[in-house]
């Protein structure tokens, strides 16, 4: 067994336990794909300014949902886990708060500041990809298929606005964002807001 940290579960029947659901590894990398076609579409100057302010409101509820899941269980994971990925750990904390700074401050599309928020993007897939990778070798299946159903939980109820100010670490974050992310599903729905991949692709489609 790996030194990764797992909230307390209940106890398997036995050590060749699976239990059901996708690994935290796996649903980090797909949302990291996600991320860059989000990016490709934002910044496509074929693409109709009300189309792109559409694809850069999910891209900053994309954001928020996934760093806020990633500082929850997969950061904790990695500096509990991996030898001297502390620093590394440190410094994705940090660099979580000032895209998030950037892109809360961000208005629309054609804002100059959307060129950082796409470095900044791009820089974390490839550092936190760095972590995932060692992560995979070090954790059971079973170990990563419980976080990933505790990232899963802990997305649906994110925020879906930038927060940089909240907490990044456990136990705080775990209590203050699902708190935070009921106050923006509010404003969400007031306003009518996209903030799901599949808001895109129904608009597409009409």
């Amino acid at each position: 067994m790996s030194a990764v940290p797992l909230p307390p579960l209940p106890p398997a029947a036995d050590d060749a336990y699976r239990p059901g659901g996708r690994s935290m590894a796996d649903l980090a990398d797909t949302e990291h794909r996600q991320l860059l076609d989000l990016v490709e579409q934002v910044t496509d100057p074929t693409l109709a300014v009300e189309r792109r302010r559409e694809v850069l409101q999910v891209l900053t509820a994309t954001v928020s949902r996934h760093l806020s899941a990633e500082e929850q269980y997969l950061l904790p994971s990695a500096r509990a886990a991996l030898p001297d990925a502390g620093a590394r750990v440190d410094r994705e904390i940090a660099a979580d708060a000032a895209l998030l700074t950037v892109l809360k401050a961000l208005r629309g599309p054609d804002d100059p500041t959307l060129a950082d928020v796409v470095v900044q993007i791009r820089r974390h897939v490839t550092a936190v990809g760095a972590l995932i990778v060692p992560l995979r070798e070090v954790a059971t299946d079973a170990e990563l298929i419980r976080l990933g159903n505790r990232w899963e939980i802990a997305e649906e109820a994110a925020p879906t606005r930038p927060h940089p100010g909240t907490p990044a670490t456990p136990p705080w974050n775990r209590i203050v964002e699902p708190a935070v992310g009921v106050v923006d599903k509010l404003r969400d729905a007031v306003t009518g807001r996209r903030t799901q991949l599949s808001d895109l692709t129904r608009r597409a489609r009409r």
